[in-house]
């Protein structure tokens, strides 16, 4: 029996990997990392929280002494590390944070992982996944990110994961150390903190709040529905090629302001308003600072060498997406109140 640390699993995208995992793979025994930060919740895989190869375990991926003695405990075959500070505006706000979670966790992932290893890497396997705004910006409508693409990274955020990236090739060529990267761009879905866009902004038009948007609304992403990317780690992590980095992106370039009058065509529709009621509540605010202009994925390396390519359209994943919020009104009010919070530091006080 396989045995796989997913690190960060209790969060957005580290949860979909986890129950893709646990449910496809009964002969894995899938071991969820997360310190439950506010970004961590539980209640993301209530679903499979009772499956027998399925073990849940809190702790700090920057615990070198925690890290290594859950790798000696349990010998993991192979790490899917997608634990991270990921919020830009929190990066620009406390860097020191992205720094010592993105970079040193990693780190101390990566040594963990080489002690317990001990240069027997056959059949192990350390995946980072990192994120396309290592990149930096596009200025050019005909340019795309791709896997040689020179690291440009503009904010905290993005510097502390190239900083990590660089640390897993580093470990791969001097340590030889059986590592894949991939490079994604923005997810959406079930589950995701209401401080990103779309469950930010759904929130914020149920409650008549404005939807602030920073600038023009004229930077441009590349949106993926939070399921495919979790196919595509699959994919990667049992077929990727060792110390090669795959690019995902969904093909499907918006900018913000028309992602936005989108969203609020589809609320004003499922929430029985007038047209138009819900961009009523459109604010222009200050640009943040190091705000990127344009991020666009070529994935032609991963379908043509691996088989995966997005399954839905935009609009089919937005609504899916959007059905999902307004049916969850209570775990996005627990969330936005914190209240999930200050149960799991009663749960696991002194742990």
């Amino acid at each position: 029996m396989k045995k796989i640390l997913i690190t960060g699993g209790a969060g957005f995208i580290g949860s979909h990997v986890v129950r893709l995992f646990v449910n496809k793979y009964p002969n894995y025994q899938i071991f969820n990392l997360d310190k439950l930060t506010y970004a961590g919740n539980l209640a993301n895989i209530t679903d499979i929280e009772g499956k027998p190869n399925y073990t849940f375990l809190k702790g700090d991926i920057t615990d070198q002494v925690y890290i290594d003695s859950i790798f000696d405990k349990y010998h993991f075959d192979g790490v899917i590390h997608l634990a991270a500070e990921s919020h830009v505006d929190r990066s620009i706000t406390h860097p020191m944070d992205f720094i010592f979670t993105n970079v040193v966790g990693t780190a101390v992932l990566l040594n963990a992982a080489k002690k317990c290893w001990a240069g027997d890497f056959a059949n192990k396997l350390f995946y980072h996944v990192s994120t396309d705004e290592v990149y930096g910006s596009l200025h050019n409508d005909n340019e795309f990110f791709t896997e040689n693409t020179p690291y440009d990274p503009q904010s905290p955020y993005s510097a502390s994961k190239a900083s990590s990236d660089h640390f897993v090739r580093a470990y791969h060529n001097t340590y030889k150390m059986p590592v894949v990267l991939s490079n994604c761009s923005n997810n959406y879905g079930q589950n995701q903190f209401p401080e990103k866009l779309i469950p930010l902004f759904i929130n914020n038009i149920c409650n008549n709040k404005p939807l602030p948007v920073y600038g023009k609304g004229e930077n441009v992403r590349d949106w993926l529905y939070v399921v495919d990317h979790a196919r595509a780690i699959d994919v990667i992590f049992h077929t990727g090629k060792l110390g090669e980095t795959y690019n995902i992106g969904g093909h499907n370039e918006w900018t913000n302001i028309d992602l936005i009058k989108l969203l609020c065509d589809i609320m004003d529709k499922k929430l029985g308003r007038n047209a138009g009621d819900s961009a009523k509540l459109i604010t222009y605010v200050q640009d943040r600072a190091g705000h990127d202009l344009r991020y666009a994925i070529d994935a032609t390396k991963i379908k043509r060498e691996l088989g995966w390519e997005p399954s839905l359209q935009f609009d089919e994943g937005l609504n899916i997406t959007v059905d999902w919020y307004l049916q969850n009104t209570a775990w996005l009010e627990n969330v936005t109140s914190g209240a999930y919070q200050k149960y799991y530091e009663e749960q696991y006080a002194g742990k």
